[in-house]
């Protein structure tokens, strides 16, 4: 068990991080399931990007959408996973000042970007059923660049203003990281310096965030289920839900976890029930994500078996 200590100088130059748990038995355990997830995390989301990148059948706004999601699940789950892998084989999980300021970075630009991909996605969705004939009018190659590129821009401008803010305050004393990755508000929680300010400016962007993004998708869906109850055909309506259910089945997953989070109320709050929400939507999540666009998507699975056939045709 990591024993809290409180260091006397001025200003720390590393942090120790107490990880998902303080029993040492259960280290090994934990080490090998979280490889494994990182693993299928990795194997997942890089196959899936390169399977909507090589196959002419899935070159749609729908997949390259898909293919961003991808990159950004991998993304943030790179910037936590190695590190806490590592963390498991130590006694002392120490991070220096600036790995800890570069792993809040990371992680701050793809969960970001992550919000408003998935909002992209469910406008995309909206213009495919709601504006059939107008799809690849509205949808162009310029107008999903753009919404990309606004992701990222939007992910990097919140990302360096929250960064800036948490390394502003003065860590003087404790250097304990009650959290398994550098996240800003248990950074905040050790500072000695007065936070309130930069926990006003972190929850606001994360409300705007959270808010913005799913409302988005909640009046895509709204004129999506609309679209759908008027349509006269019985397998029409089964193929506009079958477009949608992946995503619906992410977005439920994504944002069940954050809101379960931000919802709770104040009493009831703790870092042990955050950090396995965090677990959930870092680590969990950019697995499951690939493999629900992939068991759910009859395109994805087709664009597998093809990829298969060439494969072994090449290797005869």
């Amino acid at each position: 068990m990591i024993k809290l200590n409180e260091t006397s100088q001025s200003q720390v130059t590393e942090f120790i991080l107490m990880g998902i748990t303080n029993h040492p038995e259960l280290q090994g355990s934990l080490f090998v399931v979280f490889l494994l997830n990182y693993m299928a995390t990795a194997v997942c989301n890089l196959g899936l990007i390169i399977l909507t990148r090589v196959d002419s059948h899935l070159n749609t706004p729908m997949y390259f959408f898909l293919r961003h999601l991808a990159f950004v699940d991998l993304g943030y789950s790179t910037a936590i996973g190695p590190k806490m892998l590592v963390g498991f084989t130590e006694e002392k999980n120490i991070i220096s000042y600036n790995g800890c300021a570069a792993q809040l970075v990371c992680f701050a630009i793809f969960i970001t970007s992550e919000f408003f991909m998935m909002s992209a996605m469910a406008y995309d969705r909206y213009v495919a059923i709601c504006k059939p004939l107008l799809y690849v009018v509205i949808m162009s190659d310029r107008v999903c660049w753009i919404f990309v590129a606004i992701s990222y821009l939007y992910g990097i401008m919140v990302c360096l203003v929250i960064t800036t803010e948490t390394f502003k305050s003065s860590f003087c004393e404790s250097n304990i990281i009650r959290h398994f990755y550098c996240d800003c508000l248990p950074l905040l929680s050790i500072a000695c310096s007065d936070t309130s300010e930069t926990e006003l400016i972190i929850m606001t962007f994360a409300a705007l965030n959270l808010v913005s993004s799913l409302s988005i998708i909640l009046i895509s869906y709204m004129f999506i289920l609309v679209a759908i109850l008027r349509m006269n055909s019985a397998e029409g309506r089964q193929k506009a839900f079958s477009t949608c259910g992946s995503h619906l089945t992410v977005v439920a997953v994504f944002y069940g976890t954050l809101l379960f989070m931000y919802l709770q109320p104040q009493s009831s709050h703790s870092f042990d029930k955050d950090k396995m929400a965090s677990v959930f939507y870092t680590l969990v999540i950019p697995m499951l994500n690939p493999l629900i666009y992939s068991l759910r998507n009859k395109e994805v699975k087709g664009a597998l078996k093809r990829l298969f056939k060439k494969l072994c045709k090449h290797s005869l």
